[in-house]
């Protein structure tokens, strides 16, 4: 793939965890450090795109001053910023692990211990690959991920159905040394009509080759 083939392209990106918050010191959130999806926008931002990177709360950066990086925290603010970005996209990656549920009511105080029992009320967080599915624009593609547990493939497949997804790249808990807080992964990226399968590799090599497939199917 040449240098520049993703030139005149725009790619929205989200990377990375949501929080939510239960008080002013604690909150819902998860394992995700957001390096696949700083990976992703690196690699299209070294094959020419104009990368907009909205992230959650991470410990890395963007190297490339051609990435743009919106920072959110929550899965409602990440959503908001999808949403304004989405369409001037030409490709869309949703790469983070974004919070399914959210607290019903946030505490303006810090919560005080009482009790051997707490329990909070949580509500669903919108489904952002989902929703925009549902705004996708004809000749816009775009890319979920599924990290699963059992029933890996039949999960991805229906994921890829329902929010109106080009492809979903999948991995597993149960693969060792991929998922979270690791620098490699091990993915298959099922399509309507494909599923290819990819060794365990360093995260920037995946990167590369779901860039390279996703080349691949726009360029026919």
């Amino acid at each position: 793939m040449i240098q520049d083939s993703f030139k005149g392209k725009t790619v929205v990106i989200t990377a990375g965890p949501t929080y939510e918050p239960i008080d002013p010191v604690r909150f819902i959130g998860n394992h995700s450090t957001g390096k696949m999806g700083y990976a992703l926008a690196a690699c299209f931002a070294a094959h020419g795109a104009k990368v907009q990177l909205i992230s959650g709360p991470v410990s890395i950066k963007a190297n490339d001053q051609s990435i743009n990086v919106t920072s959110v925290t929550t899965a409602d603010e990440m959503y908001a910023a999808v949403k304004q970005l989405a369409p001037t996209a030409d490709i869309m990656v949703f790469a983070a692990a974004v919070a399914d549920y959210k607290p019903k009511v946030f505490a303006d105080k810090k919560i005080k211990k009482s009790g051997d029992e707490l329990t909070i009320e949580l509500v669903k967080n919108v489904d952002i690959a989902a929703a925009l599915g549902k705004e996708k624009k004809a000749g816009q593609f775009s890319v979920g991920f599924a990290l699963e547990t059992h029933n890996e493939s039949a999960n991805a497949r229906e994921k890829l159905q329902k929010k109106n997804l080009d492809m979903i790249v999948l991995n597993s808990l149960n693969d060792p040394g991929a998922g979270f807080k690791h620098d490699t992964n091990k993915i298959t990226i099922i399509e309507k009509d494909a599923t290819t399968a990819f060794d365990l590799k360093q995260k920037t090599e995946v990167a590369q080759d779901i860039v390279n497939l996703i080349h691949k199917r726009i360029n026919g």
